[in-house]
Protein backbone atom coordinates (compact mmCIF):
# COMPACT_ATOMS: atom_id res chain seq x y z
CA UNK A 1 0.00 0.00 0.00
CA UNK A 2 1.32 3.48 -0.78
CA UNK A 3 3.22 5.16 2.02
CA UNK A 4 3.47 1.91 3.98
CA UNK A 5 6.59 0.64 5.67
CA UNK A 6 7.34 -2.55 7.54
CA UNK A 7 8.76 -2.14 11.04
CA UNK A 8 9.17 -4.70 13.80
CA UNK A 9 6.72 -4.65 16.69
CA UNK A 10 7.71 -6.99 19.52
CA UNK A 11 10.19 -8.52 17.05
CA UNK A 12 7.36 -9.42 14.65
CA UNK A 13 6.44 -7.71 11.37
CA UNK A 14 4.10 -4.75 11.48
CA UNK A 15 3.01 -2.26 8.85
CA UNK A 16 2.56 1.47 9.25
CA UNK A 17 1.45 4.27 7.02
CA UNK A 18 3.07 7.60 7.84
CA UNK A 19 3.90 6.29 11.32
CA UNK A 20 0.43 4.93 12.13
CA UNK A 21 0.27 1.18 12.76
CA UNK A 22 -2.46 -0.47 10.70
CA UNK A 23 -1.50 -4.16 10.71
CA UNK A 24 0.80 -6.38 12.73
CA UNK A 25 1.51 -10.05 13.04
CA UNK A 26 0.37 -11.14 16.48
CA UNK A 27 2.23 -13.30 18.98
CA UNK A 28 -0.66 -15.78 18.98
CA UNK A 29 -0.44 -18.36 16.20
CA UNK A 30 -2.70 -17.79 13.19
CA UNK A 31 -3.51 -14.18 14.10
CA UNK A 32 -2.82 -10.68 12.94
CA UNK A 33 -4.05 -7.37 14.35
CA UNK A 34 -5.86 -4.66 12.39
CA UNK A 35 -7.59 -1.42 13.31
CA UNK A 36 -11.29 -0.78 13.03
CA UNK A 37 -13.20 2.47 12.69
CA UNK A 38 -14.72 2.10 16.15
CA UNK A 39 -15.21 -0.30 19.03
CA UNK A 40 -18.85 -0.63 18.00
CA UNK A 41 -17.92 -1.66 14.45
CA UNK A 42 -15.38 -4.10 15.83
CA UNK A 43 -17.95 -5.61 18.18
CA UNK A 44 -20.36 -6.15 15.27
CA UNK A 45 -17.65 -8.08 13.41
CA UNK A 46 -16.89 -10.17 16.49
CA UNK A 47 -20.57 -11.07 16.92
CA UNK A 48 -21.12 -11.79 13.23
CA UNK A 49 -18.08 -14.00 12.63
CA UNK A 50 -16.36 -15.16 15.83
CA UNK A 51 -14.54 -17.90 13.93
CA UNK A 52 -12.69 -15.29 11.87
CA UNK A 53 -12.39 -12.31 14.22
CA UNK A 54 -11.60 -12.10 17.93
CA UNK A 55 -9.88 -10.04 20.61
CA UNK A 56 -7.86 -10.72 23.71
CA UNK A 57 -8.42 -8.81 26.97
CA UNK A 58 -5.61 -6.45 25.89
CA UNK A 59 -7.83 -5.05 23.10
CA UNK A 60 -10.96 -4.58 25.19
CA UNK A 61 -12.13 -1.00 24.60
CA UNK A 62 -9.66 -0.45 21.73
CA UNK A 63 -10.81 -0.05 18.11
CA UNK A 64 -8.98 -3.04 16.70
CA UNK A 65 -9.31 -6.79 16.43
CA UNK A 66 -7.46 -9.96 15.56
CA UNK A 67 -8.01 -11.91 12.35
CA UNK A 68 -7.44 -15.63 11.85
CA UNK A 69 -5.81 -15.74 8.38
CA UNK A 70 -6.60 -19.45 8.03
CA UNK A 71 -10.31 -18.53 8.16
CA UNK A 72 -10.38 -15.80 5.48
CA UNK A 73 -9.84 -16.12 1.74
CA UNK A 74 -7.57 -13.89 -0.32
CA UNK A 75 -10.39 -11.55 -1.34
CA UNK A 76 -11.50 -10.98 2.24
CA UNK A 77 -7.89 -10.59 3.39
CA UNK A 78 -7.33 -7.93 0.72
CA UNK A 79 -10.48 -6.10 1.81
CA UNK A 80 -9.45 -6.17 5.49
CA UNK A 81 -5.95 -4.86 4.75
CA UNK A 82 -7.26 -2.13 2.44
CA UNK A 83 -9.85 -1.01 4.99
CA UNK A 84 -7.40 -0.81 7.88
CA UNK A 85 -4.85 1.01 5.70
CA UNK A 86 -7.53 3.53 4.68
CA UNK A 87 -8.38 4.18 8.34
CA UNK A 88 -4.76 5.14 9.08
CA UNK A 89 -3.62 6.80 5.86
CA UNK A 90 -3.47 10.62 5.66
CA UNK A 91 -6.22 12.29 3.61
CA UNK A 92 -3.86 13.47 0.85
CA UNK A 93 -2.46 9.99 0.41
CA UNK A 94 -5.99 8.55 0.23
CA UNK A 95 -7.03 11.15 -2.35
CA UNK A 96 -3.98 10.38 -4.51
CA UNK A 97 -4.61 6.63 -4.23
CA UNK A 98 -8.30 7.00 -5.07
CA UNK A 99 -7.47 9.18 -8.10
CA UNK A 100 -5.17 6.44 -9.43
CA UNK A 101 -7.54 3.59 -8.54
CA UNK A 102 -11.13 4.64 -9.29
CA UNK A 103 -13.84 2.17 -8.24
CA UNK A 104 -14.76 -0.41 -10.88
CA UNK A 105 -17.91 0.48 -12.78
Amino acid sequence: MPGSVERPYNRLPSFRVRGSLFLRIHELPDAFFVRSASVEERNELLRAEPGKFFITPHYEGYPGYLVRPSQVDLGEMTEIVMETWRLCAPKRLLAAYDAEHPPAS
